[in-house]
């Protein structure tokens, strides 16, 4: 059972009003705020999420139109990915510090986890909130991600591997703990080339807006109680 933090104190706008906002390119609505856990989670009930704008910038809240999606159903897994999956152990909730850690290297292009988002995702990690599924082969950690589970809603942060499909593993090994008969989705903010060899889809954002209340509604899933565990082996 995850812990409700307390309310923010900062207003988001509704879907329809969301929908009347002419974000940037990227999906930019609006910066400032703080990132306390009550407001993150406010954020993504009401189809925004926080990054910053620029290393060491101000924290914006982000709503892109299309959204990238991975339905589980749209899932797509080659034969060298399935022969790949099969090397690996999968864990959710074992090492989420090292995972996101992992994320958050400097080294990586493009990052964009900083203190703040560390220290907001790992507050809710111990919520109950946030979860890390991870990809483990010979006792080491080579591979994983992490999101925000809601209800039905997964919303992916950030994915890692050291090792060949060690990410995609993860991603594998959770659209299929997530599969049962509940409306359940994958948010994955803005779709790649590499998401969509996986089976992303570039939805509209008022056709996110639209199936986020009954994904809200949905009961967790799971694979995110019971603490830490594994949930397939090699």
């Amino acid at each position: 059972m995850s812990d409700e933090p307390p309310a923010s104190p900062w207003q988001f706008p509704s879907a329809a009003d969301l929908n009347a906002i002419e974000p940037d390119d990227l999906g930019l609505i609006a910066t400032g705020a703080d990132t306390e856990p009550g407001t993150v989670l406010a954020a993504y009930r009401h189809g925004m999420f926080p990054m910053p704008t620029e290393a060491g910038g101000p924290v914006g809240w982000w709503s892109p139109d299309p959204r990238g999606v991975l339905p589980l159903d749209a899932l797509k897994v080659s034969r060298s990915l399935r022969r790949s999956c099969r090397k690996f152990e999968i864990r959710v909730n074992t090492a989420f510090e090292e995972v996101i850690d992992a994320c958050a290297d400097p080294r990586r292009p493009y990052g964009w986890i900083d203190g703040r988002i560390r220290e907001s995702y790992l507050r809710l990690h111990q919520m109950g909130w946030v979860h890390s599924v991870e990809t483990w082969r010979d006792g080491r950690l080579v591979g994983g991600l992490y999101g925000v589970a809601i209800g039905g809603l997964f919303a992916g942060e950030s994915m890692f591997h050291r090792e060949t499909d060690a990410s995609k593993a993860a991603l594998v090994a959770l659209v299929g703990a997530l599969s049962d008969s509940a409306p359940r989705l994958i948010d994955v903010q803005w779709c790649n080339d590499h998401l969509v060899t996986l089976g992303a889809q570039n939805w509209t954002r008022a056709r996110y807006l639209d199936a986020l209340p009954q994904l809200l509604a949905s009961p967790p899933s799971v694979v995110f109680s019971g603490g830490a565990h594994t949930i397939s082996e090699a």
